[in-house]
């Protein structure tokens, strides 16, 4: 029985300044996409209430992060506070060559990391309509002081600079609107040449079985 070529899933990146409704998005994009992988990443940090190993994030040593630095275990890593946060590569890539999608909201500079190691994934940068819109959805959320908002603002007008090391910018005016266009950007990247090329390869070889009938 000849083999099923499977194709890889694909990997998407989803970033974007902080009050740009990237969590809100990529939340609908799961539930839109029951079968959408998500990475869980990989921390040094001490589990909450709650929180379960292998499901809300990998729990581990500051000394077997180290380790799985030196390895290149990670697509993308940083410190921040004290606590190691990272990618596990063997995690996403087990997921993509199972030919499942995998989604990854992530930060800018993580980002970036993972466009170096990993250039076939797809990154969509989220952008709200304006910086008067950004600033008014950081407020409405109430949970920063002053002087936090205007380090965040301040933060996101250098942040919307690294656009352009993005595939695709969408802006958040409507959610549901910008998580459909993700859908088709999704739809879309399926099929890339560089993903879908075995079909060619298919006709081909059922070309060569024919002619030796």
């Amino acid at each position: 029985m000849e083999k099923t070529v499977k194709p890889q899933g694909v990997l998407l990146v989803v970033s974007g300044p902080s009050g740009a409704g990237k969590g809100t998005i990529c939340q609908l994009l799961r539930d839109k996409l029951p079968d959408l992988g998500y990475s869980v990443s990989v921390t040094t940090r001490q589990p909450r209430v709650g929180e379960v190993d292998g499901v809300n994030y990998f729990f581990k040593t500051v000394e077997q992060v180290k380790e799985m630095i030196a390895a290149d275990e990670l697509l993308e890593y940083a410190e921040v506070y004290g606590n190691y946060y990272g990618t596990p590569r063997q995690y996403v890539m087990d997921l993509l060559n199972a030919g499942k999608d995998v989604l990854l909201e992530i930060d800018i500079q993580g980002a970036l990391q993972i466009k170096q190691r990993f250039p076939e994934g797809v990154f969509v940068f989220i952008v709200p309509p304006s910086l008067d819109e950004l600033s008014a959805r950081i407020y409405k959320r109430g949970t920063d002081s002053e002087d936090v908002i205007k380090r965040r603002m301040a933060s996101a007008a250098s942040e919307l600079t690294y656009a352009a090391e993005y595939d695709y910018i969408i802006v958040n005016d409507i959610v549901e609107k910008a998580a459909n266009k993700i859908l088709t950007i999704m739809d879309a990247e399926r099929y890339r040449v560089a993903r879908t090329y075995f079909i060619i390869d298919k006709i081909c070889k059922n070309k060569k079985n024919a002619d030796k009938e």
